[in-house]
């Protein structure tokens, strides 16, 4: 239980400060700020749950780690349910938060920052655009995972590789989608607004899936596997 308390707590952080900054003050630090909110927030994490639970406050990790042979499904459920139940309380404790500024802030129609694609989102992208965005940006941050973390790789370095990798993939894809690369971050907030943002929600639960799931199978297969 404390693996799967532990992804809870990650998932949180890593939905509350990357959301939070978007929602609260992404119009005064941009876009490189928001980036850099959700890949210190994994840093953070990393470090503080990693000799826990491994730290993948992100079932589309988990998944990728089941895949290339390191996690049982038990686990792998455990995880999943800890992931998601932090993301809907990070993106309620934001709700709490926001709801209190002066004048009033309108979920329905200012967001949590929630991803979405197409008219009136970001840079109006299109579906097309939104899935081979999620599922290579995913691919790639999962290799980078599973590769940081094989038995072979540097010790003490993987927080910050895949950290910095987030904040890359946050630069590039966030007039995209927002970026997800990640269902828990996707579902907390799509809960909570609704419409647009709930309807949308599927995509950035399969697509992110599909990405991990692949890098799995490179692992797995030995093709990316150095042990």
């Amino acid at each position: 239980m404390k693996k799967y308390l532990a992804e809870l707590v990650g998932t949180f952080i890593l939905v509350l400060f990357g959301c939070g900054t978007a929602v609260v003050a992404g119009d005064k630090v941009g876009i490189l700020g928001i980036a850099f909110a959700f890949g210190f927030a994994l840093i953070g994490a990393a470090y503080g749950i990693g000799p826990i639970s491994g730290c993948h406050i992100n079932p589309a990790v988990s998944l990728g780690v089941f895949v290339a042979g390191r996690m049982a499904v038990k686990d792998l459920i455990g995880y999943w349910i800890g992931q998601v139940l932090g993301g809907i309380l990070a993106a309620s404790v934001l709700s709490a938060i926001i709801n209190g500024v002066g004048g009033g802030y309108s979920i329905g129609a200012s967001g949590l920052g929630q991803n979405g694609w197409g008219a009136g989102y970001q840079g109006g992208y299109s579906i097309t655009s939104a899935i081979v965005f999620e599922f290579v940006a995913t691919l790639i941050f999962v290799i980078v995972v599973l590769g940081s973390t094989q038995k072979s790789a540097p010790a003490g370095f993987a927080g910050l590789a895949i950290g910095i990798t987030l904040v890359v993939i946050h630069i590039f894809g966030i007039h995209v989608t927002g970026v997800s690369v990640n269902p828990a971050r996707s579902l907390g907030p799509a809960l909570l607004v609704g419409g647009q943002a709930l309807s949308q929600v599927w995509l950035f639960l399969l697509v992110p899936s599909l990405g991990g799931a692949v890098a799995g199978l490179l692992f797995r297969s030995k093709l990316l596997e150095t042990d």
